[in-house]
């Protein structure tokens, strides 16, 4: 009820005091929860809830904005180098094609943790991937998931077949250009998307252009 009392009307007593007080503090507040069912479950209490939200922002996961990593990697770049006391280091092209295949289970944390790490590892004057590739290697469950189905079923969500069924060998090509693609012809990032070595993928396009010729 305090609290309730502050957010409505401002007011609040010290420690100690029956003496009621006026405070113009502005309150801000974050959650990453679904307050909605929480307020359905009622474990979040609703007339805390529309005290709160006055005025009500939406900021979708990282996943959902890639268009903003670009940018967030510069800042955080820029923060690192600074604050561990390094020359800036060029960020090369190949780092945004890696993160913009990548789930981002750990949001904009995540994102900086991995920035943090590299700029504490990099010893010339261009940013090394080691450290990165390593990371979204162990998060490689999430790798190049839009979604994450938990549900029964999830397997049927991961690829939608046309009305001919294509054979084993037209699969793999549509699967490797895809893959291409969305590496922007990187075929290190490619393979790694695909879950093979470097060579095997080089060995997959050698032989197909063979064929084809």
């Amino acid at each position: 009820m305090k609290l309730l009392r502050l957010l409505q009307d401002g007011q609040y007593y010290p420690l100690g005091s029956d003496v009621a007080r006026l405070s113009n503090a502005r309150i801000i507040v974050a959650t990453h929860r679904d307050i909605r069912s929480m307020q359905a479950n009622q474990t979040f209490r609703q007339d805390l809830y529309y005290r709160l939200k006055s005025h009500h922002i939406a900021i979708p996961p990282l996943r959902e904005r890639k268009a903003d990593i670009p940018y967030l990697v510069n800042h955080f770049v820029t923060k690192a180098a600074q604050e561990l006391g390094k020359k800036r280091p060029a960020v090369p092209k190949e780092l945004f094609t890696l993160l913009n295949n990548y789930h981002f289970p750990g949001n904009v944390r995540e994102l900086q943790g991995m920035i943090f790490d590299a700029i504490s590892l990099h010893r010339s004057g261009i940013l090394s991937l080691e450290s990165i590739r390593k990371q979204l290697d162990t998060g490689q469950v999430q790798y190049n998931r839009v979604d994450a189905p938990s549900e029964a079923g999830a397997d049927e969500q991961l690829m939608l077949f046309p009305a001919r069924f294509p054979t084993l060998r037209e699969a793999e090509d549509l699967v490797i250009q895809e893959a291409l693609k969305r590496a922007e012809n990187n075929q290190a990032i490619a393979a790694s998307l695909l879950g093979m070595s470097r060579r095997a993928l080089n060995n997959r396009l050698r032989r197909k252009d063979a064929a084809e010729e």
